[in-house]
């Protein structure tokens, strides 16, 4: 870390900050409304949000309904094998180990430094049974031992450079190749930001997005898309929350995920995901393209990793 440090109880009283191998500049704040709490910011962009007392509270809303759907998986407090591509504030990681003890997390991360950083300002609880990769999270699904493949039951990917997902983690091969980790009733999760004026016209990178996961698990009804209805017709900025299955997806958690919040509340999946993605492109190697960077001029505390 350049500047600030942690005192004796594990609190940081400045903002440590690090410029990372990338260029981009990353520090942690303090939030000024919730005790024990805190962001990293990537770039300018918050990218996690942190709560040392609480790991089990959610602060971004894509998170909280990321949550949701952690919560459906398996029996609740169940410990589960957990894969997540992106490490960001570890802010999932630390939310599985404070709800299903026990479970077993790999993270695969491209900047050591951002790491360190985080380790140091925001440490782990003691016996969290995480373990960090280093490398670009594509290529190093290929080094992942071979007794993950077919054992995850969830495969996080939310992987961002700055404000935007790089193209090579957008494309049917890299979520087919993710995909071949996941148990047979596995949940991938996957979060993007499109829409509005700052985004794709008509949100058509996330709609792309839609159309290359239900190529990859088969139907629409294994592919369900979490968000703010006015992010889904494009009428502002925002993040998706993208859920896909090796099996159909239980229609029971719909209405759960739903009255969980945060509100207002969208869910597209079977004939209304269909109807959405009609005419959108499945991304691949050949023509994925990075997300949309954002407007600097938008409220970014609910982008990130």
């Amino acid at each position: 870390m350049e500047c600030g440090g942690v005192r004796e109880d594990g609190r940081v009283d400045a903002e440590p900050s690090v410029t990372l191998d990338s260029g981009l500049r990353a520090l942690i704040r303090p939030d000024r409304w919730m005790p024990g709490a805190f962001e990293l910011v990537v770039d300018g962009t918050p990218q996690s949000h942190v709560n040392l007392d609480d790991p089990s509270e959610l602060f971004f809303e894509y998170i909280v309904r990321m949550g949701h759907v952690i919560d459906q998986l398996k029996q609740p407090g169940e410990p589960i094998t957990a894969l997540h591509l992106g490490a960001g504030g570890l802010t999932l990681p630390r939310y599985i180990h404070a709800t299903r003890p026990g479970s077993r997390q790999q993270v695969i991360e491209l900047e050591p430094k951002l790491v360190e950083l985080v380790r140091s300002a925001l440490p782990l609880a003691r016996g969290a049974s995480i373990r960090v990769r280093y490398g670009d999270a594509r290529s190093t699904l290929d080094k992942l031992p071979d007794g993950l493949r077919g054992a995850v039951d969830l495969l996080v990917v939310d992987v961002f450079g700055g404000a935007t997902t790089p193209p090579q983690v957008t494309s049917r091969e890299f979520y087919a190749a993710g995909a071949a980790f996941l148990a047979p009733d596995g949940v991938m999760l996957v979060n993007i930001a499109d829409g509005g004026l700052s985004g794709s016209p008509g949100a058509a990178f996330a709609r792309s997005q839609g159309a290359t996961l239900v190529d990859v698990f088969g139907s629409p009804d294994r592919v369900a898309i979490l968000a703010e209805p006015q992010v889904v017709r494009s009428r502002r900025f925002g993040n998706f929350v993208l859920v896909g299955s090796a099996a159909p997806l239980p229609l029971e958690w719909m209405p759960r995920l739903l009255a969980g919040g945060p509100h207002p509340a969208g869910l597209l999946t079977g004939d209304d995901l269909r109807d959405w993605t009609a005419g959108a492109p499945v991304t691949t190697d050949a023509n994925a393209q990075g997300s949309p960077d954002p407007n600097r001029s938008i409220f970014q505390r609910r982008l990130g990793g």
